[in-house]
């Protein structure tokens, strides 16, 4: 996306790619660029698989979450139901079906579409789309025994002090729970008219 506001002058040229490492999961790249004070050198970006996110909100404005350990950052917290797309769903419908593996509750209709981020758009490439719903049932018990973790339904108005308390993991959570909150309070981020 180009901001009409900043000129090309402010943006970093590339003139190539090479793959430096590939898997199911990650691929690690060198970038050819230019940057806008015209320095050019090779730039590692990391390139991952899409993830989608569900944020199930019920009657009482409370949102259900999973408390698990994440071994990468050794740290325990508090995340939104969510993993990665697969290549042949839409974000939508793999937010829930990781919401059904993650929690044996299945959301019921369209969602809405809160938002996408890339979290760290520096050097990761890492999509990720929000989606709310307020609308599920209970199918069963989770099913996916490697996302294993204790649910719990958070009123919303604890959900900033969670956050401020560091007891809240990953970017694309933040992000939704900071926007729920905020709606709860009566304001929307809606994307400006272009």
């Amino acid at each position: 996306m180009t901001d009409p506001g900043q000129p090309d002058a402010h943006r970093t040229k590339r003139f190539g790619e090479r793959t430096v490492y590939d898997n199911e999961w990650v691929r690690l790249t060198l970038v050819d660029i230019e940057t806008p004070d015209g320095n050019r050198f090779e730039h590692h970006v990391v390139h991952m698989k899409p993830v989608a996110i569900a944020a199930l909100v019920n009657d009482d404005d409370e949102v259900l979450m999973v408390h698990r350990h994440r071994f990468a950052t050794d740290e325990w917290g508090y995340e939104l139901l969510g993993g990665l797309v697969e290549a042949d769903e839409r974000p939508a419908e793999a937010a829930a079906r990781e919401a059904v593996e993650e929690s044996g509750w299945a959301p019921v209709g369209e969602p809405e579409h809160l938002t996408r981020l890339q979290p760290l758009p520096g050097m990761v490439d890492a999509p990720m789309d929000i989606y709310l719903w307020r609308t599920f049932e209970k199918v069963g018990e989770p099913s996916d025994a490697e996302e294993a973790g204790e649910l719990r339904w958070m009123p919303l108005p604890e959900v900033p002090r969670l956050i401020a308390d560091r007891n809240v993991l990953g970017a694309g959570t933040i992000v939704a729970l900071l926007q729920l909150v905020a709606m709860a309070a009566g304001t929307e981020f809606k994307p400006s008219a272009s």
